[in-house]
């Protein structure tokens, strides 16, 4: 049965959306990653043994796995924790990237983004990581083009790759280890709080985390988390009250106030920081234990302080410093076949459906 393919424009972009009925459509490559509803359980528990491998494997053995393969970075959006990790980890893996933006390349002129993708497949690009104002970009993108596409954010869709590292942080705090089942995170509640409605970093957690027993507490005012989102998946709740949500939680993850995207929202956002700020008083009334979460950029003062930010409940150094090898793990996934990653890693790189 063919996707459904839905572009949705949120925020002013050169980019042009392409009609669906004009793509000619070619299979979505196994090795994609363009939403976390594709992963099971046994392929979080690979990705997550490929990332523990990788990152301590002597660089020089490291860089030859992919060795002049070639990666493009394509970003519509502005990024420095993604973007920079994405290219870390496809230089320590040997690999070759170019990166292309949306100010410096033929998309400023209008080029849509079916032409882009199948230019740099030509170029001899074998693996495109996308980020992209539009939700759906990634799907059109590796329908078009048939090459392995790794989601970096779509609009206000997912970013899968940001919550894979997520889930790294929270095992590697609760010495979980990589080997994961329905069960490891039984009994843990992670509350998400903050702008919920335009965020893909809370939809991806929110359909990621209750794989592994994970109770998901979603927070924040009505304008920025309706009642609809209980809808997402099963066991999804909603709870307005901040305090009683950190007295309930395990992990605390702040979420920025997207201002970019709150055209026509009433907010008053002294009365956000009264209600839902993440401050010391708050946090050691309430979650004097809880790891405290973001997945960045931080507006210190607003939904967080830097007292709890740089503070010893603090994991969102280590969030990013995950991410180089989570994404070294999905770079590898990408680009190397099953067999291939299984005699180089030692683990299982488990098969997608698709």
């Amino acid at each position: 049965m063919p996707r459904k393919i839905q572009l949705s424009k949120t925020r002013p972009s050169q980019v042009r959306p392409v009609s669906v009925a004009a793509i000619n459509r070619a299979p979505i490559h196994p090795g994609s990653l363009l939403s976390t509803a594709d992963l099971s359980v046994d392929d979080l528990c690979s990705l997550l043994q490929l990332a523990d491998v990788l990152e301590v494997e002597d660089p020089l053995r490291r860089d030859k796995r992919l060795l002049k393969r070639r990666i493009s970075l394509l970003f519509y959006e502005s990024s420095t924790r993604t973007r920079t990790s994405f290219e870390l980890a496809a230089k320590a893996l040997g690999a070759d990237t170019s990166l292309v933006s949306a100010q410096s390349s033929s998309i400023e002129k209008g080029e849509s983004l079916k032409d882009t993708g199948i230019t740099l497949r030509s170029l001899g690009a074998e693996c495109i990581i996308l980020r992209s104002p539009f939700s759906g970009a990634p799907y059109l993108l590796a329908e078009t083009t048939g090459l392995p596409i790794l989601n970096a954010g779509d609009g206000m869709h997912e970013h899968p790759s940001q919550a894979l590292l997520d889930l790294r942080t929270i095992l590697n705090h609760l010495k979980s280890g990589p080997k994961v089942t329905e069960k490891t995170l039984a009994g843990v509640t992670v509350t998400i709080c903050g702008d919920i409605f335009h965020s893909r970093v809370a939809r991806s957690n929110a359909l990621l985390l209750p794989q592994l027993g994970v109770r998901v507490i979603l927070c924040g005012p009505p304008p920025l988390l309706p009642e609809a989102a209980t809808r997402l998946v099963s066991g999804i709740e909603i709870e307005r009250n901040f305090d009683r949500a950190l007295a309930q939680s395990d992990v605390v993850m702040m979420l920025r106030i997207q201002a970019e995207r709150l055209a026509g929202l009433s907010l008053d956002l002294e009365e956000y920081k009264t209600r839902y700020q993440a401050n010391v008083e708050r946090i050691a009334s309430y979650a004097p234990k809880a790891l405290i979460m973001h997945p960045g950029p931080i507006i210190r003062g607003l939904e967080i302080t830097s007292e709890v930010a740089d503070g010893p409940q603090s994991a969102i150094a280590d969030q990013v410093r995950n991410g180089v090898a989570i994404r070294m793990a999905l770079i590898l996934r990408a680009l190397t076949p099953t067999e291939s990653a299984n005699r180089k890693s030692g683990v299982k790189v488990g098969k997608r459906d698709s």
